[in-house]
């Protein structure tokens, strides 16, 4: 396997920077998320793919709700894409200082993001490390029009400081990441 090549065709991939709530009684949680997308091509039927990861306090909400919340962000909302990017929710509260609302399914819908939509979960596929969610779009809104931000864009604009904290988050969970991925296919190979 060419594992350099496959690396270098997967950073081609510049995802949006989606912010993923949900609740459940009482406790609230949010993270960003760049495997989301629409799964549904009939416009009367909107589906959503979202995967998430089980070490983060928001999957744990979300198996317990059964529902969640996509809000995309516009390219000037770095800030906020830090806030629920950069620090865990079991360690402060990520909503304690915005203007959110809960939806239709509870899950809560931040004010200042570009457009939201609210979904419960129809199917899941556990991959070991996350859990890939198929849900149905309850509600949804646009709420101005915008072009959304990127990872490339995200990572373009963090400082030096805050490029290292990345890494660092993201070689610790790749390291957990990894350890799960190996067992599940343990458990599943033939």
């Amino acid at each position: 396997m060419k594992l350099n090549e496959i690396n270098q065709l997967l950073r081609c991939i510049d995802r949006e920077l989606w912010v993923v709530t949900a609740a459940f009684e009482g406790a609230l949680g949010g993270l960003v998320a760049t495997f989301v997308s629409p799964i549904s091509i009939v416009p009367a039927l909107p589906r959503m793919a979202v995967a998430i990861s089980k070490q983060h306090r928001t999957w744990e909400l979300i198996e317990a709700a059964g529902c969640f919340a996509v809000q995309l962000l516009s390219a000037d909302q770095f800030e906020l894409a830090w806030q629920f990017g950069s620090q865990s929710g079991r360690e402060i509260d990520k909503f304690s200082q915005l203007d959110w609302s809960p939806g239709v399914t509870g899950s809560p819908l931040l004010r200042a993001a570009a457009g939201w939509l609210e979904c419960r979960i129809e199917s899941r596929l556990d991959t070991g490390d996350r859990t890939l969610y198929l849900a149905e779009v309850v509600a949804g809104d646009l709420l101005q029009p915008f072009t959304p931000l990127t990872q490339r864009k995200f990572l373009s604009e963090s400082s030096p400081e805050q490029l290292a904290k990345l890494k660092s988050d993201m070689s610790a969970d790749a390291t957990a990441d990894a350890a799960a991925i190996h067992a599940w296919r343990v458990r599943h190979s033939v």
